[in-house]
């Protein structure tokens, strides 16, 4: 069996259940903290420079108070048509979003960032993943936007959800979609000796006996 061992804290500048889901169904062992950066002082950048701007302030917000703990933190935005879809506040939000979305491509972006400030490491970067919605009849759409679902969640939309029945395809991280680029975090955590990995082989015992 496989096991993760952490050489260091490991803290999750974030809120979101769904990345503490993705880290926790990883192995990863950390606590959260909310950061107090305000998306809207970014909103003027481009998406990517965006989300990558965004995720680095707020695991920055948490690694000055923390500067022992490695912090990770991130950001994701839906995209379509270079125009960005914040989460729905009304039901006509979540009715025009979809409808927007049905049919079509879009991007989804994760800005992550892993900060230490004791080690003076600062990793950031943005992972891109293609999704395509089919075609949604008018029924699916009233059906889906009447659900809790998609008001907490840019584009108005959950893949691990509900909304699982909406995608046709993906390009790229499912995760990241999700909200985190599991791979990617998990990768540099390992190359900076945050997390290592061991296999514990438990012992077999070999038994005999006759038909």
């Amino acid at each position: 069996m496989e096991m993760i061992i952490h050489n260091s804290q490991i803290i999750l500048a974030s809120k979101s259940p769904r990345r503490r889901r993705l880290l926790e169904n990883a192995g990863i062992e950390f606590t959260i903290m909310q950061s107090c950066v305000q998306e809207n002082d970014f909103l003027l950048l481009k998406p990517e420079n965006y989300v990558r701007t965004l995720a680095e302030a707020k695991a920055q917000d948490i690694a000055d108070k923390y500067p022992e703990i490695w912090v990770i933190g991130a950001d994701s935005i839906v995209l379509i048509n270079d125009v960005i879809l914040e989460k729905p506040e009304s039901i006509s939000d979540a009715r025009q979003m979809i409808q927007q979305l049905s049919g079509n491509s879009h991007i989804v972006l994760t800005g992550y960032s892993i900060i230490c400030n004791k080690k003076s490491y600062i990793f950031t970067d943005v992972v891109k993943t293609e999704v395509v919605f089919k075609k949604l009849t008018d029924e699916e759409i009233e059906w889906y936007i009447h659900t809790k679902e998609p008001y907490d969640k840019a584009g108005g939309y959950a893949i691990q959800g509900l909304g699982s029945f909406m995608i046709k395809s993906i390009n790229g991280s499912y995760t990241n979609v999700v909200g985190l680029p599991v791979c990617e975090v998990l990768d540099q955590l390992y190359r900076q000796g945050v997390i290592s990995r061991k296999i514990a082989f438990a012992d077999l015992k070999t038994t005999t006996g006759k038909n």
